[in-house]
């Protein structure tokens, strides 16, 4: 019941809440971001959505504008270099997030659900339908931005987000909410230019 009816609700009526609240951030950021370096405010990148279907999700941009389209950070030969000054403080707090509460408003998100893909990472796509977890929407945070983020490897974050497939409740999203802001204040699970680096013993 919750899952089917609920959730999407609360979904909307926080995202819209927050984003009045928020305004007055939006405005600082867009103006320190443009401040920084030539470009766009906003950033947008197909996505993989709810069964599999694409969307463009919005974050502040944080990189050079002349950063190689549609290629994960991990993929990137020395990924800090294409982060700007601004960009850094941004990734690091998670603020560039922010924007996707327009794609929770949308019904393109949740603020609780496994991250969503690029829609070319074939191999976590391809994971994540073995458990279920392109069968609902992507989310704002999740299960497994909790237990490592970018620390994890893909195999592992496929199944964490089964998990939260499986389990998936009030109770459960009350619970990545709050353990999420825990991890952002802390910085936990932020590794610019490496997935899988809590495997591979790197700081």
């Amino acid at each position: 019941m919750y899952s089917k009816c609920f959730k999407r609700l609360i979904d909307f009526i926080l995202s819209l809440i927050g984003l009045i609240i928020l305004s007055p951030v939006f405005i600082v950021i867009a103006l320190l971001i443009k401040l920084d370096s030539k470009g766009p405010v906003f950033f947008k990148q197909k996505r993989v959505g709810i069964h599999k279907s694409y969307f463009n999700i919005y974050k502040f941009r944080t990189m050079y504008t002349d950063t190689p389209k549609d290629m994960p950070t991990h993929m990137l030969n020395n990924p800090d270099a294409f982060i700007t000054k601004i960009g850094k403080f941004l990734r690091k707090t998670s603020l560039d997030e922010l924007p996707q509460l327009i794609n929770i408003i949308k019904g393109e998100m949740a603020i609780i659900g496994p991250r969503p893909a690029l829609y070319n990472q074939e191999d976590l796509i391809e994971l994540r339908d073995k458990y279920k977890a392109n069968d609902i929407r992507p989310g704002l945070t999740g299960w497994a931005q909790i237990h490592g983020r970018d620390e994890l490897e893909i195999d592992v974050k496929a199944k964490l987000d089964g998990y939260y497939v499986e389990h998936l409740s009030f109770g459960l999203d009350i619970k990545c909410f709050f353990l999420t802001i825990a991890s952002v204040l802390k910085h936990e699970g932020v590794v610019e230019g490496g997935t899988g680096s809590m495997n591979k013993g790197d700081d």
